[in-house]
Parts: structure tokens; sequence; C-alpha cells
């Protein structure tokens, strides 16, 4: 063998024992879509210590949100899937059929930790025959924020109803200097799919039941669009979304809108790419005191009403070392909770109550992390108990379509599809009836498989 041969093994041999080391000194891998590098930080932070604790070491691999689904495939395929993936709401069930998710194990941890101490929504969002596809980790619903003060003075309901932001509209709308709402009319958009959802979601008006498409019901479904066509009809005029609206109520020339809890650091003066504009001083908490949250939203065909939720998750996978995965997962929902929720507490909000029924001490510590970009401040400092309590309950009565019925690949590609946006917008541009809006609707979503 040639000195040359030699030295080529040799490095080869090294480069080999590096690499066993590196997996070596994980035993497990744990794929995250909070791939920003001062959430990773976090993430590898919580790593340490669940592994100061139980000497399993955790390998935190970031993977960017859109790549997951087929990353997962692969791997799959490939017989390499992580032990653990943080994953949306859309990959719990079909992942399960996939056999790509392991439901006992996620199943055995959630009776480990407590059912009675989830979020029933959240739970329900992921429920199997057997048990649960994967174990809830932090959602957010979307709002109707509203000028509280304004309501207040006027003797105004809170606008829990189609009929009370009726009566808030008559009330309060006086453009240009106060719009009763801001409705998101921009049909591109998937900011409108999603405040269509939530508002359909209110009044029961689903597309689909458990045998597939269902088609809206007529009355119903009549009912949001005249209710949706009265909020258009108090908003500025023009293709409308996410930017006006939260353009127009930090300008305090909004009375109410939806959005999601995102924007609860931004309305404190917290972030400056996006200050409230309602007095000189971008860093003002003035409107967040000034603003109320309603999360559980009702029409009158459904007084019970709905709040749209998006939940993430964590998924046992298949491939698992299932004992140390479940350790983690476990450790990741109740001593390193606080830190799960503390990547952005702004926008996770805690699906697990406390440590035992009827604890809310993981409420409280979520309530006290400090949330914002360039300033930071906890939100029990910013937002009243009330408002904290309306914030984290919306995920108590969660919905979205599809989820009840199983259905929620369906229900995806119909909201995909924008055809119920843009179908709206015919309404709301005059051009038809609403009973054959109803009727176009529900002829082009079903051909949608």
């Amino acid at each position: 063998m040639t000195q040359k041969q030699i030295t080529t093994r040799l490095l080869a041999g090294t480069a080999l024992a590096a690499l066993l080391a590196g997996a070596a000194g994980a035993d497990i891998r744990f794929w995250t879509t909070e791939e920003q590098p001062e959430r990773l930080a976090q993430q590898e932070k919580l790593a340490a210590d669940f592994e100061a604790e139980t000497g399993i070491g955790v390998e935190v691999i970031p993977v960017t949100e859109s790549d997951l689904g087929t990353r997962a495939t692969a791997a799959f395929a490939a017989g390499d899937l992580p032990d653990v993936i943080y994953h949306t709401l859309q990959y719990a069930l079909p992942w399960v059929d996939a056999g790509i998710l392991d439901t006992e194990a996620a199943t055995e941890v959630i009776e480990a930790l407590g059912p009675d101490t989830f979020a029933p929504g959240a739970l329900d969002f992921a429920k199997t025959e057997d048990g649960w596809a994967s174990v809830p980790v932090d959602g957010w619903t979307q709002m109707i924020l509203y000028r509280q003060d304004l309501f207040e003075e006027a003797g105004l309901e809170a606008p829990t109803t189609f009929a009370a932001v009726e009566a808030a509209i008559e009330t309060l709308h006086n453009p240009p200097e106060m719009f009763g709402f801001v409705a998101a009319t921009k049909v591109d958009e998937n900011f409108m799919s999603q405040v269509l959802e939530h508002v359909f979601l209110a009044n029961g008006a689903t597309p689909v039941g458990a045998d597939g498409f269902s088609g809206f019901d007529e009355a119903a479904t009549v009912e949001v669009l005249e209710f949706y066509k009265k909020l258009a009809e108090a908003s500025p005029p023009g293709e409308l979304y996410w930017d006006q609206s939260r353009t127009l109520y930090f300008a305090g020339d909004a009375a109410m809108i939806i959005w999601s809890p995102f924007i609860l650091d931004e309305l404190a003066g917290l972030r400056d790419s996006a200050p409230p504009t309602i007095n000189d001083d971008p860093t003002s908490p003035e409107l967040a005191s000034k603003t109320g949250i309603v999360t559980n939203f009702a029409g009158p065909s459904n007084p019970d009403g709905a709040a749209w939720a998006d939940i993430r998750y964590f998924g046992i996978t298949a491939d698992a070392d299932f004992d140390e995965a479940k350790q983690f997962v476990e450790y990741s929902m109740s001593t390193g909770y606080t830190a799960t929720l503390a990547i952005a507490p702004e926008g996770k909000f805690p699906v697990r109550r406390g440590g035992e029924a009827g604890s809310e001490e993981f409420i409280e510590a979520w309530s006290q992390l400090p949330a914002g970009v360039d300033r930071k401040a906890p939100l029990a400092e910013l937002y009243g108990a009330a408002m904290i309590d309306e914030i984290v309950g919306g995920l108590d009565v969660a919905k979205r379509w599809g989820v009840a019925e199983n259905q929620l690949a369906l229900a995806s590609k119909i909201v995909n599809s924008q055809v119920i946006n843009r179908v709206v917008r015919e309404y709301m541009d005059g051009q038809i009836e609403a009973a054959e809006a109803v009727a176009k609707m529900n002829d082009e979503l079903a051909a949608i498989e």
C-alpha cells in the first residue's frame, strides 16, 4: 500500500469517526419550522437543558415550513425520519394515514400529561379513532379587535355577534374620520380566505361533511353574505387586506378589524417597523389600552359561535426512538413549556393550561413572558386579566372547516382555490344576488377533489 493510499484511508477514517461522533452526540433528531436565528437558539437552549436533566441529546434541525411536507415524505420513503417534528395542523391526520406519525406514542404522552390539562379545541383537531395524531404545543385564534373605549362611551355591547357588530357600525361609522370596520376584500390574498372562514364558521356554515363536499346551507350562508357586505360597506373603498386593516386601526381611523394575535406587540408600540400612529409617540401603549378583543364570534344560525384557530403540534414519527422522543415532548410540555412558549409569546398561546386539571400556571407564566421586537414587555402588563382570558379561551372552542368531519385536506383545497373569495366579492360588488352566490359557490366547489 502506498503512502498516498494510507493517508487517504486515514483521512476517510477520521471523517467517518467525526461523523459517528456527531451522530452519537444526539440521541434523537427534532425538526422545527421555527428557523429564525433567535428562535432557533432558544430551541437549542431548551434541548441543552433537557439533555442536562435526562442525559438524552437532541439535534435541533431547522426546516423551512413550505418544504416540510415534501421533506417528510422523502425521509419516510428513505426510512430516515427524525424522531419528533414540530408541524402545522394540516399534516396531523394525513401523516397518520401515510404512516409517518405514531399515534400510540402521541396518545401516551397526552395521557401522561393529562388530557384535561389541554385546551379541548386543540385536542379535538388531532383526534383519531384510538387517541391523538400528535401532541398540541401552541396555537392562536383569529381576533376581532375593537375600540373598547369608544364602545363603552356609546354604551355598545362587545362585538361578539353579527348583531353587535352591526349595531356598532351603525353608531360609530363616520367616514373619513372613523370607519366602522375594515373588511378583507382583496380576492387573491390568503388574509381574505382566513377572515371569511372565520365569519362563515361563526354562523355554522361549512362546505364539507363527513362524506366530503356537502355544499353550503343556503339560509346560513345568505346570512353570512349579507353580514359581510355590511362590513364591506363600512370599510374604505379599494382592495383591502391585512396591511390596510392594521394601518387604519393604528391611526385611530377604524372601530373594528379582524387580525391575528401577532398584532398584539405592534399594537403596544413594541415594533418599530409597524408603530401605532394614533398619537405622536410610536412607542406608546395608548392604543393597546383602548383595545378590546373578541375570539369566539357568533352568527344568528350558530349562537354558540366559533373561534378560527391555527394549532401547532409535536408529532412523534414512526421511525422514532420512542422512549427518548416521548421524554423530550413531555419535557417540552411541562418543565420546559414556558421556554417552548417563550420562542414567540404573542403568537404562541398555551394550549396546556397547567400541570394538572384546574391549574393555570402555564397561562400565568406565558402572560409574563416578554413579547415584542425592538422593545419587550409582558402581555400581562399591556392587557388586563380579562383580555388574557379571552385571548387564551378561544382555543377551547377552536374550529376549522373539515376538522371534525376528517375532511381537512378537502377543506384546505376549497379555501386555497379562492372560489369563495371571488364569489363573495362578486356579491359585494352587486354583480349577483345572495342566493345566486351560494349556488355558484356550491357548483364550482363541487368540482374540487
